[in-house]
């Protein structure tokens, strides 16, 4: 038995969509499967694939393109491609609902994961996934720092309470980050790249933030931190993302910058 499958980066929150909203990125990782092997337990992939199916006897190769701890969702990629081969070997359909109520014990928000299993742009809530469209109508760069944050890091600087004024705010433009996701309008979604609910708690965890929206590039539409950081999401507009991201390479030298798309496939079999 052979068995190929690959799951996406993901960036998640979208500014104002905390902890709900996620977005596939086309960039992968992969797990190959095959007979003849002794699994390692505690690898997080192996873990996921054994909440569906028994990994005895069988080799795991997990091939990571996605930078760890620099909040683009790889930890969610590798529960995603664990559970889709589990499906896959026990002879099941890799439901995305289903998958990401087994891989939420292991991930713990299913923000990223549902995006990583589903494609696309996702709204989650109760467990369900609301997939609202195949991309944003924004081009992602992504400016990669060489440090990392851990999501435990990240979660323990929000504070338990906010001030209603903030609270509004945030939840007004989480109101029009739905809006111009379900409308792919450049309007609504630029407007809803602004949080006051976890942004200023992590920016300093992310200082990237910061310096780009104080003089965003030619053409950006605006900037978000992904996940928990330190990575910073430049939302270009279609027809400028290569002028924009030509300046932000010449502007940060020291960090790596991804020009990528948005995936409108989640975690599958490869043939």
């Amino acid at each position: 038995m052979k068995l190929r499958v690959r799951a996406p980066a993901t960036t998640a929150n979208l500014g104002a969509g905390f902890d709900c909203a996620a977005v596939a990125l086309d960039l992968w990782n992969e797990l190959k499967v095959s007979d003849g092997g002794t699994p390692d337990r505690t690898h997080l992939g192996v873990r996921a694939f054994e909440r569906i199916d028994p990994a005895d006897g069988l080799r795991f190769e997990f091939f990571d393109r996605i930078p760890r701890e620099r909040g683009l969702g790889s930890s969610a990629a590798v529960i995603a491609l664990g559970l889709v081969a589990a499906a896959h070997v026990a002879g099941r359909d890799a439901d995305p609902e289903w998958l990401l109520r087994e891989g939420l014990p292991l991930e713990g928000h299913a923000d990223n994961l549902a995006a990583a299993l589903a494609g696309g742009a996702c709204l989650t809530s109760e467990g369900r996934i609301h997939r609202v469209a195949d991309g944003v109508p924004a081009v992602p760069i992504a400016l990669v720092p060489e440090t990392a944050v851990a999501t435990e890091e990240a979660r323990a600087a929000l504070p338990e309470q906010v001030p209603l004024g903030d609270a509004v705010f945030s939840l007004g433009r989480a109101a029009l980050l739905g809006a111009g996701l379900a409308s792919r309008s450049e309007e609504f979604f630029a407007a809803a790249l602004d949080d006051r609910l976890h942004e200023p708690y992590r920016a300093p965890k992310a200082p990237l933030l910061a310096e780009v929206r104080a003089d965003l590039p030619a053409g950006a539409l605006g900037a978000t931190i992904s996940g928990s950081g330190p990575t910073v999401i430049v939302w270009a507009h279609p027809h400028q993302a290569k002028e924009c991201s030509v300046e932000l390479s010449s502007r940060f030298p020291d960090v790596e910058v991804l020009w990528l798309s948005t995936s409108p496939k989640g975690a599958e079999l490869v043939t």
